[in-house]
């Protein structure tokens, strides 16, 4: 039989994307979001708006789903299926790490941890499951906060708590810190959200490369930092490994 066809499933990727939220972005803003070079995401663009299936702002220029279309749901893939897919990857992630897993993704507007595997070694430890997250101290928040403009632009309007001495409050270096983990394909937080703690995550993708969670790390920062508080490379190999490996069970790329 013959395989899935991928511009098609990045056209599905980015109506999905247009149904979160707001549903208006520019161009350039899809093309981040799916990690696709910008003149293909507007050649899809430009398909999708031939067909009828979506519309552009005459005034802005940025694209929302036509109304057939505005029925498509919030456009994540539910939390449960991702825990179900994920499980063995983050068991498999917890013992070559020797920390903790946690997977994440975005349920009504908040960063809840959907799943977590205890860090191996038998001491004591609190289930995280429910947990919402703050995104801007948080890799896995960060991670979630890069793909997805709408859930950013809500958490930057408001004032940001300072968890630690080390959260960084500022909108304007929060918005360059998730621009910088589009860039580099994974986020880090060292101390921002609890003191003496650090953390590495990076995205789920499903098909069509649309973001539906992330998957991290966390121990103490000495473990996963050097003396220069710098990451070490293993855990980052590690948490990207397993998260395209959770990936391409979705049917997504990495």
């Amino acid at each position: 039989m013959p395989g899935p066809i991928q511009s098609i499933e990045r056209a599905a990727a980015i109506l999905r994307l247009l149904a979160r939220g707001s549903g208006r972005m520019a161009v350039g803003e899809i093309a981040a979001a799916l990690g696709l070079a910008k003149p293909t995401a507007h050649g899809i663009l430009r398909t999708l708006q031939g067909v009828g299936f979506v519309d552009q702002d005459p005034v802005s220029g940025k694209y929302l789903l036509s109304p057939a279309l505005q029925d498509l749901g919030a456009g994540h893939l539910d939390a449960n299926e991702l825990r179900s897919r994920a499980i063995n990857r983050a068991d498999a992630l917890a013992a070559r790490s020797g920390e903790s897993v946690r997977i994440a993704a975005p349920v009504e507007g908040a960063i809840v941890v959907i799943h977590h595997v205890f860090r191996p070694d038998n001491t004591e430890q609190a289930l995280a499951v429910g947990e919402e997250l703050p995104p801007h101290a948080t890799a896995l928040g960060k991670v979630l906060l890069a793909y997805d403009n709408d859930l950013a632009d809500g958490l930057l309007e408001g004032a940001l708590p300072a968890l630690t001495h080390r959260t960084i409050i500022d909108p304007g270096s929060v918005r360059r810190a998730i621009s910088d983990v589009r860039r580099a394909g994974w986020a880090g937080d060292i101390g921002e959200y609890r003191s003496g703690e650090a953390s590495v995550a990076a995205p789920i993708r499903s098909r069509g490369g649309l973001v539906v969670g992330a998957i991290g790390v966390t121990g103490p920062i000495d473990r996963l930092c050097d003396g220069q508080l710098r990451f070490r490379p293993a855990p980052i190999g590690q948490v990207r490994d397993a998260a395209a490996a959770v990936s391409r069970d979705l049917g997504g790329a990495q």
